[in-house]
């Protein structure tokens, strides 16, 4: 019983000061910037920004573009937080890695990349 009580107490402590999260503000930040560089290219993109769960905490599928690039932005956020490095690494490490592109949550399609706090020092999302 003890235990059950501890468990359940755990669930409702607040995470460590040094914990770092991405909230929702910094992340519609990063959709903004992706969407502003992508217009000045003229180009249109869908943009995902995950947590480290791949949990999706913003999202934009800009105009002219189809549900499924939505659904590959997304894939590519979740392999970023998944493994920690950027698609476009993945893409590398497949080539002489046999067997890496099917391992799960890899894309090996350049544009996905790590989410980073201010200080550049811990890993936020993907």
């Amino acid at each position: 019983m003890r235990a059950i009580a501890l468990i359940a107490l755990i669930g409702f402590l607040p995470p460590p000061a040094f914990a770092q999260a991405l909230d929702a503000r910094a992340a519609q930040a990063i959709v903004t910037g992706c969407a502003t560089h992508a217009t000045a290219k003229q180009q249109s993109h869908a943009i995902a920004v995950v947590d480290l769960g791949g949990n999706l905490v913003a999202a934009l599928r800009m105009d002219g573009n189809g549900s499924g690039i939505m659904d590959f932005s997304l894939a590519k956020a979740k392999a970023v937080a998944s493994w920690g490095f950027s698609t476009a690494q993945m893409e590398e490490n497949a080539k002489g890695t046999p067997g890496f592109a099917n391992a799960p949550h890899v894309v090996t399609v350049a544009g996905g990349v790590p989410v980073w706090s201010a200080d550049g020092k811990t890993r936020i999302g993907g």
